[in-house]
């Protein structure tokens, strides 16, 4: 394949994840799909899963994905790598990308491992706001038993295990998309042109074949 059709396919691929990344951010500040929380939300009365506030897919997953994407796909423009200046800008920027996937990756990982803040109570203690999985280096998610704990926000636990696992997903692709980026840009700097087109000067002057005579134009 091209390298400049390859950074369309790696640039097209990455709108989506980067889209997907931001809607799970905003969805995750609104657990059962409502927006008390969020407002009630403080530093003495948390709502809200700490690990939504780093803004992983957002700012990781979303800003710094899209804007390499963007780069990317005006790289690739006309599916030729000609461009080589463009080809090697876009190995730093797909760099860029890569760290955003990292951060939203981790920041999607923390959040599954330290479970969601919610009014939870096991049964021997009274009910309080927190995070009761914090310490359980994700174990809770093999015990759903556990999950029944949070009784406000309804369905916490399952809601913050889909959003932050289909975050998870959508990191590790643009990662592998962004560094797939960079070894296809290191080569189309250092290929430069990737096509086998000759360049007719004048614009549509006959070539005349080994050998032979070019006939006159009327």
């Amino acid at each position: 394949m091209c390298t400049g059709a390859c950074s369309k396919f790696v640039a097209i691929s990455l709108y989506p994840l980067a889209a997907v990344s931001i809607i799970c951010n905003i969805i995750l500040f609104f657990p059962d799909f409502q927006t008390k929380y969020a407002a009630e939300d403080a530093k003495d009365t948390p709502r809200i899963t700490q690990e939504v506030k780093y803004m992983g897919g957002l700012v990781g997953g979303g800003i710094m994905v899209l804007i390499p994407a963007i780069h990317i796909h005006l790289t690739a423009a006309c599916n030729c790598c000609a461009n080589r200046c463009g080809m090697f800008l876009s190995i730093g920027f797909a760099a860029l990308g890569g760290l955003g996937a990292i951060y939203s990756l981790s920041a999607a990982a923390l959040g599954l491992s330290n479970g969601p803040t919610c009014l939870w109570s096991d049964g021997t203690s009274t009910a309080k706001w927190g995070a009761p999985f914090a310490n359980s280096t994700g174990s809770y998610l093999s015990d759903s038993d556990k999950w029944k704990w949070c009784s406000e926000p309804k369905d916490v636990v399952q809601f913050n295990l889909g959003v932050f696992s289909t975050l998870l997903v959508s990191s590790v692709l643009q990662l592998v998309l962004c560094t797939v980026q960079m070894v296809n840009g290191l080569f189309g700097c250092l290929c430069g042109t990737c096509g086998n087109k000759e360049v007719m000067w004048p614009p549509g002057a006959n070539v005349a074949p080994a050998g032979g005579h070019v006939a006159p134009r009327s």
